[in-house]
């Protein structure tokens, strides 16, 4: 199985020590949530493809190195001059990241219809976060992913700050999950991420009560919610439930965790067809990228020491 990762990648700006009041240090980190699960991927030794725009500036120069030195496939990559798009990161004092942005005119999200080639019916189509609500580019990929015939899984990763409306959001994002029911796939979302939505969506209750109001309206094969430090859920089809722990870690900061957690999640799914086990390895890899800083997905063997340390 050959994923296709389609989405955007960009640059984190992470605040570092300050020199003074006139100068402050910052590190740009390659990142962008499909990015950060396509590398993710890639370091569990799945085949996998970028499919996103690349701007030919220094820091799109940066994110293809990035990829490639991650062994990812750029074949399905388009290069651009619009410019490279920028997260400006705040830390919380438990190191949670939140995230303002700087998306206009930039390489992510102008595609172009004639940029996106036909996907065969045995690669995984995983499309996430931003590319799936931020116009136009949203609309073309919604268009193309439609004519997928193969599996398709979907990150939700709400980011409120570039659609602060929730009903603005949903409406958004609903058309996907008609198009991820239609194909029996695979949709995730944190429980922030579900709590921001949920009013809008018509559902009430917890995160794990919307999930699987939305897997039985839409008719997801999965829906898989991420708790934060209290671990993950799942529901299928039929109605089954299955809930794993999380895993204590010292953070660092949270950036990554949750496109981590969808790559491993995936990789495991995919060979063994087991919710339980792929929730245990999309657990274990969020928790151990947050020990790190920034988006730095383990390898198969550091994700197993993890696991059975």
């Amino acid at each position: 199985m050959e994923f296709v990762v389609c989405g955007e990648a960009l640059i984190d700006l992470v605040p570092e020590e300050s020199v003074d009041t006139f100068r402050s240090t910052w590190g740009a980190l390659s990142a962008g949530g499909p990015m950060n699960t396509a590398v993710g991927l890639a370091r569990l030794g799945e085949a996998v493809q970028f499919a996103g725009r690349l701007s030919d500036d220094q820091f799109g120069r940066q994110l293809r190195a990035h990829l490639r030195a991650n062994g990812v496939g750029l074949d399905r990559a388009v290069w651009t001059s619009d410019p490279t798009s920028l997260a400006v990161v705040s830390l919380d004092e438990d190191q949670k990241a939140t995230y303002a942005f700087h998306f206009e005119g930039t390489a992510n999200f102008g595609w172009r219809r004639e940029e996106l080639a036909a996907l065969s019916h045995d690669q995984w189509l995983h499309i996430a976060s931003l590319s799936t609500v931020v116009q136009p580019g949203a609309a073309v990929l919604l268009d193309w992913a439609g004519q997928h015939a193969g599996p398709v899984s979907l990150d939700i990763n709400v980011r409120p700050s570039v659609l602060p409306e929730p009903t603005a959001y949903w409406a958004a994002v609903e058309p996907w999950l008609d198009l991820v029911g239609g194909c029996r796939g695979i949709v995730k979302a944190s429980d922030d991420d579900i709590d921001f939505l949920a009013t809008a969506s018509g559902a009430e209750g917890s995160a794990r009560q919307v999930m699987s109001r939305w897997c039985e309206r839409f008719g997801f094969s999965a829906g898989v919610v991420t708790l934060g430090p209290e671990g993950a859920f799942a529901v299928d089809e039929r109605g089954a439930e299955t809930t794993v722990p999380g895993r204590a870690v010292k953070v660092v900061d949270t950036v990554g965790a949750g496109d981590t957690f969808m790559a491993a999640f995936l990789a495991e799914f995919v060979q063994t067809g087991r919710l339980e086990t792929a929730l245990i390895h999309g657990v274990s890899a969020g928790a151990y990228v947050c020990g790190r800083q920034g988006p730095q997905p383990p390898n198969r063997t550091e994700l197993a020491a993890f696991i059975n340390g």
